[in-house]
């Protein structure tokens, strides 16, 4: 095993993709001789030259549009996108023409492409560069996406996504991109992991409570559970992995076993993917509960640039663990 970055895990992963595959490039704004907004395409224009590394033109519906049309002429475009908040320029693209090619054309054509963007606060980017807005593509068949929260995810499920037919969206959180984790010493091979898409991952088993997160909130579920084990309280952490398809079983049958959950998103409460999970825990797990499910979310307010009000409308170790005691003392188990 190797400890990298999650940085270095997309990185090298997109380029040994490239190398297997010349059917796959990259398309962005400043990926060539910038090299990146956030370094992921660091050295791909020196060593894959212009016809595979295209630095665009600032115009997401433009060139997402473009790779939408080279994917279904046989292509595997990566794009990147600067941050999620700019593909709402894209949306026509993304959620009008991506996703229904494949249905609107009787199968006659797929549109294998992945839409790479980082998103998420505490950076302190201001209210239009620091939200979470994965439930708008979430919710649109024929999308499939992605959130991993490790660097051993982010290289079995990207290269899961260049080799997927369907289009995909791979959210990267800012604040996870210089994080570490183990990976395996061929992560960046052929021979390499290819993460099942749909599929959840049980971070750490416990049995007194499930907690679930995606992307970020994983990381912070791992970090709580470990605190929490500390006084004797037994969280099992549930990373949701991706967010279309939604693996529900994993869900489920956790809190079927635990009998109560606690969701953490960085995304605002009301209609997020908590939302959904809490709704999919109702209709599945509804007899094993022993408490109502919570939910730990942003505040609902476009995220202040300051960084103490930054700080206080995103979720924290504090506010998950928080919600945990509270469930706990509701089903009689009383912790302090």
């Amino acid at each position: 095993m190797s400890v990298i970055t999650y940085r270095q895990a997309l990185r090298e992963t997109i380029r040994a993709e490239m190398h297997r595959d010349e059917n796959v490039f990259l398309m962005g704004e400043e990926i060539g001789v910038f090299e990146g907004s956030y370094k992921i395409t660091e050295g791909m224009l020196t060593e894959f030259g212009e016809r595979r590394v295209r630095d665009t033109p600032i115009s997401e519906e433009g060139f997402v549009g473009s790779a939408i049309g080279s994917a279904m002429l046989g292509l595997r475009p990566i794009v990147e996108l600067m941050t999620i908040n700019f593909s709402l320029i894209a949306a026509d693209q993304i959620i009008n023409h991506a996703p229904k090619v494949y249905g609107m054309f009787g199968g006659q054509t797929s549109v294998p492409m992945v839409i790479r963007t980082p998103g998420g606060g505490g950076q302190q980017l201001g209210a239009t560069h620091s939200q979470n807005i994965e439930l708008f593509y979430s919710f649109i068949p024929g999308m499939k996406v992605l959130a991993p929260s490790t660097p051993a995810e982010a290289a079995a499920m990207m290269r899961a996504a260049v080799r997927d037919d369907d289009p995909v969206l791979f959210l990267e959180n800012l604040g996870l991109y210089n994080s570490k984790g183990e990976v395996p010493d061929n992560y960046a091979d052929d021979s390499g992991p290819v993460a099942e898409i749909g599929r959840a991952g049980v971070l750490r088993e416990g049995s007194d409570i499930t907690l679930i997160g995606y992307s970020r909130m994983a990381a912070l579920a791992t970090q709580v559970a470990e605190e929490l084990a500390e006084q004797d309280i037994s969280v099992e952490v549930i990373d949701l992995r991706s967010l279309r398809p939604l693996d529900r079983e994993t869900i489920v049958n956790s809190v079927a076993k635990t009998g109560s959950a606690v969701i953490a998103e960085d995304d605002w409460l009301t209609y997020g993917i908590g939302a959904e999970i809490a709704a999919s825990i109702q209709e599945g797990a509804f007899d094993f509960l022993d408490a109502p499910v919570r939910r730990v979310a942003m505040a609902e307010v476009p995220l202040p640039y300051a960084k103490p009000l930054e700080t206080a409308a995103l979720p924290s170790v504090e506010s998950v663990t928080t919600a945990i005691k509270e469930t706990l003392n509701a089903v009689g188990r009383r912790v302090g």
